[in-house]
């Protein structure tokens, strides 16, 4: 290959920075004719396709195989492994059900985290779906149509209205080009397009001479030199960084794996401890009572590890997503609800999360004052009065009406209506005018049908204007020409201005004055044009050859202010969102001046300071982590601000939202411990990097989610809460009871192992008790005030150490009072009683599953009394009344008292049980009742 024709890249200077020649040389190609085809061919074998480089994909076994890799499914694995061979050993049930149980919530977990893997290539295939299919490409002097993976640099390209931009590239050639770069730069409006090379360095979002693959052309066309192709371009470098922001692990996965590594030392330790220490203090003689003791330290082990811990947290995150969804967000990953509670940071995107991202006019300045325009939204309805408040009657509205009729023809742009529901058509800025021409009343059907277009002189980077001609229907031999654009610029070529229905003489006076308004407009985030007309005579103007020259002696219509307005919602979002200790950010591409004001209107922030992605670029990471501990606004920054925006949060102890909808946010969306996406207005990109999706793009109901995750995780601590403190109890009970045998009277036949409880009866309070009580938990209602209480720290775990003394002090009451009834049944020990073993056991066996029934009122909250809402949730209630019917079953049915080695109690008996088992409750309560009044 020669030198000539090998693939050449860019210099070190940026193509933005290069003049049009120097780009062309650069690229080894002719800015008239575009390279030949054996120079195309030659460079796309050496330098690959124009394609996105799609991540590695793991096999399917892989992905499966993976999901049985924590430490708690292992665990569960392990119980049901035990859980079959004591069903082998003693066939007590016709299946061994509780091996079963397991099986199947391990299978569960694994599927669900299977769904889960195809997250990564998801978000790479809607990249490339962003991508032109085939693109119009000049080779060899001959334009033709390609494939879009076949373009390579160096490729001389057309790009016109309604395309889709295939690769970056420098343009040479623009005739009233804008493309929407929104999905990449986060600016709402089309971005003005011209050739001429930039002075120093620039975001994507100021490269006016440069186009970029996956954004759109919204209006007129263009011919560009391709600079970057595949992996290399703007799209390209979000792509790599989508694939090195690996899937975080949400700070509930971290905790119950933690908390899962703590149980398996645990679990060894009790079955250690439980064997020695029967082995010492009792007899055990021969293989038969050896084994035994082997399987009842085994049962009681798994009895330590709340093996429907993981489905019942599942079934709590499943349910918020479901009463979540009901409130327009969608959940793609389960455990980011948990996640969403407990952020402490929402870092959001402005366009069209923050803002309507709808242009509307809200300020029209004519000779005779201000007027204010109200309305947002695309919806030609809004009240119209001048500055004071009166009408605009009279001189004012005869001039806004001519203001707004001549933007309405200086227009390409159409407004609909379906439904009840507007939109616009083509570009947001000309839709803004023509809805608040209808505000005014103007008939835009009528003006046009009386003036004709017949001429057009189309924006231009250079002029900052654009002009139609129009003949006009109702007089003949008369044209009119009708200008908008830069107010600077426009007020330059007039001599007039409109006062009443008059021309008067524009003073240099009242120029200065409409450019100091326009000035503190600008201020304030609106954005201005100028519209103008001028009258012309038929018989002396030939419309096929007007061209700029005709835009001087207008006459000044007016100045028109427009921005893209915040939600309504949204200011009511950040103030709730704030009050639950969430420091709302704002992250943006649009300019800082227009972010600032956002911000104040909003109350993310009223310093009126933003620091913008060129600052970032020169800071270093130290300094940025403090920045973004003062700092709420950033703007005009690209993917790797917000990704390192995102990192110094996180490196602070943040938990971090971030929320967006363009294809410049899914770095940072995955990189977060939250996404979150916009289902409306957000690309197909940043939905699938996203772990929610607002489906109504309301900020408001990110703040709806923030409170179901807080009450999601506030259910899955009662969970926790419930299970450890019960299994605890079960664990203390067989310990100390095989510790005190001889004093509470525990004594078994000739040899027999006297134990408090048996192996069986373990396994079953566990079936039991862990299923229906824990899940009727998992759905209690939020309790009051959950939205006014901060954020969890990011180093508090799920189970704090206050929570710890509780599990523990409840699992001490159950196991002293099981071992007190136990006693009091069986000759001998503290208490005298003349039962027999079995009829001991049955009792213990009965107080500790009413123990653990009470237990889950005491679960539902560490402050609040058990009696606080007492029926507000009926679930517990018929979980409670379910487990006490399949208790009752197993004490009265002949086969089942057979396998769990039972007899009938007697109703005093019962009530003795319960008696005993509800000073759990009473114990707590006296507990709570301190604990609250230390805090007053």
């Amino acid at each position: 290959m020669s030198e000539h024709n090998a693939p050449v890249r860019p210099g070190p200077e940026p193509a933005y920075r290069q003049s049009v020649e120097a780009v062309a040389a650069a690229q080894h190609t002719d800015p008239r004719r575009g390279l030949d085809e054996d120079q195309a061919q030659q460079r796309l074998a050496s330098g690959g396709r124009n394609e996105l480089a799609a991540p590695p994909v793991l096999p399917a076994w892989r992905k499966l195989l993976a999901q049985f890799t924590n430490v708690l499914v292992l665990l569960l694995l392990g119980a049901g492994a035990v859980s079959t061979v004591l069903w082998l050993l003693e066939r007590e049930s016709a299946l061994p059900y509780e091996a079963l149980a397991i099986l199947a919530i391990v299978l569960l977990n694994a599927v669900m985290g299977y769904v889960q893997e195809s997250r990564a290539e998801s978000a790479m295939a809607a990249l490339n779906k962003m991508s032109a299919n085939e693109a119009v490409v000049i080779r060899g002097g001959e334009q033709r149509k390609v494939p879009a993976a076949e373009l390579v640099c160096g490729d001389l390209i057309v790009v016109e209205e309604g395309s889709t931009v295939p690769a970056d590239a420098r343009l040479i050639q623009t005739s009233a080009l804008r493309t929407a770069e929104a999905p990449l730069t986060g600016e709402s409006l089309p971005a003005i397009k011209g050739i001429e090379p930039l002075a120093g360095e620039a975001g994507p979002g100021d490269r006016a001479c440069m186009v970029f693959s996956g954004t759109a052309v919204s209006c007129g066309r263009g011919k560009a030199i391709v600079t970057a192709t595949g992996m290399q371009t703007e799209i390209g470098r979000v792509a790599g960084m989508l694939n090195d922001a690996g899937d975080d692990v949400t700070p509930l996965q971290k905790e119950l794996d933690r908390v899962g590594k703590t149980l398996g030392l645990v679990v060894v330790g009790i079955a250690v401890v439980m064997i020695g220490t029967i082995i010492l203090v009792q007899d055990v003689r021969g293989w038969k009572a050896l084994l035994d003791v082997l399987i009842l330290g085994v049962a009681l082990a798994v009895a330590a590890v709340p093996e429907g811990l993981a489905a019942v947290v599942t079934v709590a995150l499943a349910l918020g997503v479901q009463r979540m969804a009901r409130r327009h967000a969608i959940v793609r990953h389960l455990a980011a609800v948990e996640t969403l509670g407990s952020a402490n940071v929402i870092a959001s995107d402005k366009t069209g999360t923050l803002t309507r991202n709808e242009m509307t006019v809200s300020t029209v300045l004519t000779a005779s004052g201000r007027i204010s325009i109200d309305g947002t939204g695309y919806e030609p309805r809004g009240k119209i009065c001048m500055e004071g408040g009166a009408e605009a009657a009279g001189a004012p509205g005869v001039e806004l009406a001519r203001a707004l009729a001549a933007a309405c023809h200086v227009n390409n742009a159409v407004l609909q209506e379906h439904d009840g529901c507007w939109t616009v058509l083509g570009d947001p800025t000309e839709g803004a005018l023509i809805v608040a021409a209808r505000k005014a009343g103007v008939d835009d059907d009528t003006r046009h049908a009386r003036f004709e277009r017949v001429a057009e002189v189309p924006f231009s980077s250079e002029r900052k204007l654009m002009s139609t001609l129009h003949r006009d229907a109702a007089q003949a031999g008369r044209l009119m020409l009708f200008t908008k654009g830069a107010p600077d610029v426009l007020l330059e070529r007039c001599s007039h201005e409109l006062v009443g229905d008059q021309p008067q003489l524009l003073t240099d006076a009242r120029r200065a004055h409409i450019l100091e308004v326009n000035a503190s407009l600008a201020g304030q985030a609106l954005r201005t044009l100028g519209v103008a007309e001028r009258e012309l005579d038929a018989h002396a103007v030939e419309p096929a050859t007007v061209d700029a020259s005709v835009e001087q002696a207008l006459t000044f219509l007016g100045l028109i202010g427009m921005i893209d307005p915040p939600r309504e919602e949204a200011r009511l979002a950040v103030e709730h969102a704030k009050s639950a200790g969430i420091r709302p950010m704002m992250i943006t591409g649009d300019h800082p001046a227009t972010a600032c004001v956002i911000a104040a209107q909003l109350g993310i922030a009223t310093d009126g300071r933003a620091v913008t992605g060129a600052e970032i670029e020169h800071m270093k990471d130290a300094e940025l982590a403090r920045v973004v501990c003062e700092v709420s606004v950033y703007a005009r920054v690209n993917p790797e601000h917000k990704l390192r925006i995102i990192n110094a949060l996180q490196g602070g102890g943040a938990t971090v939202a971030m929320t967006g909808d363009g294809v410049n946010d899914a770095p940072a969306l995955k990189s977060a411990d939250i996404g979150v996406a916009m289902g409306i207005t957000g690309t197909d990109v940043s939905k699938q990097a996203a772990d929610i999706i607002l489906a109504d793009d309301n900020f408001a109901t990110i703040v709806a989610a923030v409170e179901e995750g807080r009450a999601i995780f506030a259910n899955i601590r009662k969970v926790l809460r419930y299970l450890l403190s019960s299994n605890i109890g079960e664990v203390m009970t067989m310990l100390f009871g095989v510790l005190l045998a001889r004093q509470i009277g525990l004594h078994g036949e000739a040899g027999a192992l006297a134990l408090p409880l048996l192996a069986t009866q373990i396994l079953w309070i566990n079936l039991v008790t862990d299923g229906a009580p824990a899940l009727a938990l998992a759905v209690d209602r939020p309790a009051p005030g959950l939205m006014l209480v901060p954020p969890r720290p990011r180093s508090e775990g799920v189970l704090t150490g206050r929570m710890w003394l509780g599990i523990f002090s409840v699992g001490a009451v159950m196991a002293a009072g099981t071992l007190l009834v136990l006693d009091a049944a069986l000759p001998g020990g503290l208490v005298e009683g003349d039962g027999s073993m079995r009829h001991g056991q049955t009792m213990a066996f009965t107080t500790l599953v009413m123990f653990q029934l009470f237990n889950v009122f005491n679960a539902r909250s560490d402050e609040h009394s058990a009696f606080c809402r007492l029926f507000q949730n009926p679930w517990i209630w018929a979980a409670v009344g379910l487990s006490l019917a399949l208790h009752a079953a197993v004490l009265t049915v002949p086969l089942l008292q057979n396998a769990f080695s039972t007899v009938s109690l007697s109703g005093s008996d019962w009530l003795q049980c319960a008696a005993v088992a509800s000073s759990v409750l009473w114990v707590r309560e006296l507990g709570k009742l301190l604990a609250r009044h230390r805090r007053r």
